[in-house]
């Protein structure tokens, strides 16, 4: 029987995992000058969407998300999971009547702030624990239900005077999350994980036609992602699983989410399935300050600007959201050491093996520059043509040799899928500011080549991601 609480030692973990968890569920909430009026944000809500079941059939977005992955429990472990989710909560703005009334109005002008109608985005979390025994066979199904409902808040000038009040709505929305496990054949015993959330709120647009997205928001599941973990066992990584499990991790299915090992690393207890593309124990930058909300940028770029605002630009976006005056605030009094820590941090250094060709003295295979990145004198003795780099076994690599393609050690970049074992021509060898070499190649066979040579359009690997075809001498 599944039960709805969470053992103590479980909260904790969920409580580390939920600072990474918390930058899935507001990522672009808000967005950069984090006003209302702003263009990008009247089109809110990008990730993890789900709608009405009604409203899905009319859109490409999806009233579902399904989750496999890969565990290995123990006796008697149970599986606790968490599904959080922001739940769209339409404000409108009402202003005083001299007699005592309240008149709707599309703004609220304050000495400090301008009110405006707005969605703000209220955390919402459904708690399921469960024997993982009981997830065998058909599994469980845990239904819930959020009731519409309706608060209101007063507005008081800087005199504590009632000028106004927001009206805030919640519209009901109902939903499942079904968990099931099915025992695999294998070297280890090993299950596959089958998580589905379903948004099935049986709105509807009105009069039968169609209706915009506007309309079905307050009655979905916005940003939905889940927190899975096992009290004991662990999961397997969907990113770099060990090579007997590669085969199963394959044929898990995975739409519109994707999980990955969540908490400290080294710990394979808990599982965060997210919309947004994750790596294994993603982690918050230590160095940020605070949470920005804004999609893609980067805090010392966005702090900046934040804080280049105008006033009045700042009075409507502190008027905007709560979430958005907090950033307006904390811009306003980020002290410059903060600043400078966000300007760069290096997280660890690497070397570099093998002779490089170039003009600058080695240190244990590192190259080292006598003179600074920026200046243009640093460039001095480098020859992307006709420098070389020893690789392994002692080859040279130099432009125009052939090689076989070895890349996703690094996992950075979706398409080395695609390039696993094609064989390819160097084109140039390049060196970066911080002493790396990189190779820049193109396919062989890629009918696009030439034209890609002659724009200086390549591909890049390190010296690591490739293997040197015998034929090249």
């Amino acid at each position: 029987m599944t039960v709805t609480a969470f053992a103590p030692e479980t909260e904790e973990r969920f409580a580390l995992a939920r600072q990474v968890a918390d930058a899935v569920l507001f990522e672009g909430y808000v967005l950069y000058p984090y006003r209302a009026s702003a263009a990008k944000n009247r089109l809110r809500w990008q990730f993890g969407v789900l709608v009405p079941p009604a409203w899905g059939a009319e859109c490409e977005e999806y009233e579902f998300q399904h989750t496999e992955c890969l565990m290995e429990p123990k006796a008697g472990a149970t599986l606790s999971v968490e599904v959080r989710f922001l739940r769209a909560r339409r404000r409108t703005v009402q202003q005083v009547r001299p007699d005592g009334g309240f008149d709707t109005v599309p703004e609220l002008r304050l000495d400090d702030r301008v009110l405006v109608p707005w969605d703000e985005g209220a955390e919402e979390r459904i708690e399921v624990v469960v024997p993982v025994a009981e997830l065998l066979g058909e599994g469980v199904t845990h239904p819930f239900r959020l009731p519409a409902r309706e608060d209101t808040g007063p507005v008081l000038d800087a005199a504590g005077r009632s000028v106004g009040r927001l009206v805030r709505r919640c519209e009901e929305i109902s939903g499942t999350v079904g968990l099931s496990a099915r025992e695999l054949d294998g070297p280890y015993r090993t299950m596959r994980l089958t998580a589905v959330v379903e948004n099935t709120s049986d709105w509807t647009p009105a009069g039968g036609q169609g209706a915009d997205r506007e309309a079905a928001l307050p009655h979905s599941l916005v940003a939905t992602h889940l927190l899975m973990a096992l009290s004991r066992g662990s999961f397997l990584s969907m990113t770099d699983p060990p090579e007997w499990a590669r085969g199963a991790v394959a044929a898990c299915r995975n739409l519109h989410t994707w999980p990955v090992l969540a908490g400290e690393p080294g710990r394979s207890d808990l599982v965060l399935s997210s919309p947004i593309i994750l790596e294994d124990h993603p982690a918050i930058a230590p160095e940020s300050p605070g949470a920005l909300y804004d999609a893609t940028e980067i805090d010392e770029i966005l702090a900046l600007r934040t804080a280049a605002l105008t006033d009045e630009e700042k009075r409507e976006a502190r008027g905007t959201d709560e979430r958005a005056a907090a950033v307006i605030d904390l811009a306003d009094s980020m002290p410059a050491e903060v600043l400078e820590r966000l300007h760069g941090a290096v997280r660890g250094l690497r070397e570099i093996t093998g002779d490089t060709a170039g003009g600058f003295p080695e240190e244990h295979g590192v190259q080292r520059p006598d003179t600074p990145w920026w200046d243009p004198a640093s460039d001095a003795g480098f020859d992307p043509a006709h420098d070389r780099v020893v690789v392994a076994a002692g080859r040279s690599l130099g432009a125009g040799s052939r090689v076989e393609l070895r890349p996703g050690l690094r996992h950075t970049d979706a398409q080395d899928l695609f390039l696993q074992g094609r064989t390819a021509t160097v084109e140039a060898v390049l060196h970066d500011v911080d002493g790396a070499v990189h190779l820049a190649v193109t396919i062989e066979g890629d009918p696009g080549a030439d034209i890609r040579r002659e724009q200086g359009r390549f591909l890049y690997f390190q010296p690591d991601e490739v293997i040197p075809l015998e034929d090249d001498a």
